[in-house]
């Protein structure tokens, strides 16, 4: 009776490996191939695009006073 209660885990957590395993490999498939054989992975989808970075303007630094900066 024990055999067959710790048989039953032992399946499921396999069961659990396997599809884990094809899940994987259904994403990552093709990088591991280009990798296997030594070439750069080129994802056909994303294409590289050029980003316009916009630098918002940094507000001018205030002065203290002269009479304050002694306090600082």
């Amino acid at each position: 009776m024990t055999a067959v209660l710790g048989t039953l885990p032992f399946l499921a957590t396999l069961w659990l490996l396997v599809v884990l395993g094809a899940m994987v490999l259904e994403e990552s498939g093709t990088k591991i191939a280009a990798a296997l054989k030594g070439k750069p992975f080129r994802n056909p989808g994303a294409e590289r695009r050029s980003l316009r970075i916009r630098m918002r303007p940094q507000p001018a630094a205030i002065c203290a006073e002269p009479r304050w900066s002694a306090a600082a």
